[in-house]
């Protein structure tokens, strides 16, 4: 039960109520929630429906490496600085033997798997795509490749003048083992329109995973939030995600991340605060009741934010990340290590277990040597900002 103490408005209590009861909450009441200013009601209502959902002692985290193969791009994103134009001086394709070299640092390190991601090239084909991705998985058969953002994909299926579901057939008989949610940002297309040109449209990219999940295929979801969206359009976003999660059960995850202003076309937009960072994850907690897991994205928040993330709707700290090269470009550099991550969990009160893209616990768990963990509760909840 939501405390009345907690709550800055009456109106807010029977729709967390509903929520942590197990009832599907409305856009108009997932608005009201983004409305509200208060956070503590609401994190405590997103913690209590990961509880109901993550009744174990665990909170999860994975190793893996994000490979960006190429930065060359057709399409123009006004909050990337990574991406360069394909006739640009600074753009590069990775040849295979350094993706190897990346896949064998990070086995050594305990990982099980590569974020493989790029831009919008303009001229490799598909049959490039194929022969990189038995290349990697004859060399680390046991290394998921969790590759190709739904744009990317769309853009295969122009180069390619082929059916969506041929090319990601051809994709998955190929080795790719699931996809990132990259390229969501926001799925609606009158902010997509806004913020980028030469990128696929939302039905496009929900569709994507649609026929990927009817293949039998995994994905996560993501939204990059904080720009020129209206709180309404936030949950126009969860609720199309939400649609088709109804229709495919396909999603692992959802992670939402802030917006990094720094050396992008969007630099005048200020930055969103750690409160409305969390708020939004609480929020996307309650709203996404289909979706198993919610990441923090410690990526962007740094440590502290990160681990708070946990008692806001969060049930896993998301990846170890040994390298990143997208958020970074836009100034925001927060690195951990494994023993920060576990360390991050162990203070929030539970268990840290290693896990692969599928949310199977993959590390060898002695329950005799199991850290001692502290009482449950958020921290550092005064300067959110």
């Amino acid at each position: 039960m939501i405390s009345q103490a907690h709550s800055d408005s009456s109106d807010i209590r029977p729709i967390l109520e509903k929520a942590v009861a197990g009832e599907r909450i409305s856009p108009e009441e997932g608005l009201q929630l983004l409305e509200s200013h208060d956070l503590v009601a609401i994190g405590q209502a997103a913690d209590e429906v990961t509880k109901r959902l993550h009744p174990e002692e665990f909170r999860t985290y994975n190793i893996d490496r994000n490979i960006n193969y190429t930065n060359a791009c057709t399409a123009v994103c006004d909050f990337c600085a990574f991406y360069r134009p394909p006739n640009h001086p600074e753009v590069y394709v990775l040849p295979i033997e350094t993706l190897l070299e990346k896949i064998e640092e990070t086995v050594a390190l305990g990982g099980d798997q590569i974020l493989l991601q790029g831009g919008l090239h303009p001229k490799l084909p598909l049959e490039w795509y194929e022969d990189m991705l038995r290349q990697l998985k004859a060399a680390y058969p046991q290394v998921n490749i969790h590759g190709f953002s739904p744009p990317e994909i769309h853009h295969f299926t122009k180069i390619s003048k082929l059916p969506l579901k041929t090319v990601l057939e051809r994709l998955k008989a190929a080795g790719l083992g699931s996809l990132p949610g990259g390229g969501g940002e926001i799925l609606v297309d009158r902010v997509r329109k806004e913020i980028t040109r030469g990128k696929v449209m939302t039905d496009d990219w929900l569709n994507v995973n649609r026929v990927w999940h009817e293949l039998g295929g995994k994905s996560t979801a993501t939204m990059m939030f904080g720009h020129v969206e209206t709180l309404a359009e936030r949950i126009e976003h969860l609720e199309r995600l939400r649609e088709v999660q109804d229709e495919t059960g396909g999603f692992t995850a959802f992670i939402c991340w802030t917006f990094q202003p720094d050396n992008t076309e969007m630099s005048h937009i200020p930055p969103t605060g750690a409160f409305e960072y969390l708020k939004t994850q609480a929020v996307s907690r309650l709203y996404l009741d289909n979706f198993p897991n919610i990441q923090s994205s410690w990526v962007t928040q740094g440590e502290k934010v990160g681990q708070i993330a946990l008692a806001f709707g969060a049930n896993d700290m998301g990846s170890l990340m040994i390298e990143e090269n997208v958020v970074s470009q836009a100034g925001t550099v927060h690195q951990l290590t494994i023993e920060s991550i576990r360390r991050c969990i162990t203070e929030a009160g539970y268990i840290p277990r290693q896990r692969n893209v599928f949310y199977e616990y993959i590390d060898e768990y002695d329950p005799n040597a199991a850290p001692e963990i502290p009482s449950r509760a958020p921290k550092n909840l005064v300067e959110l900002g």
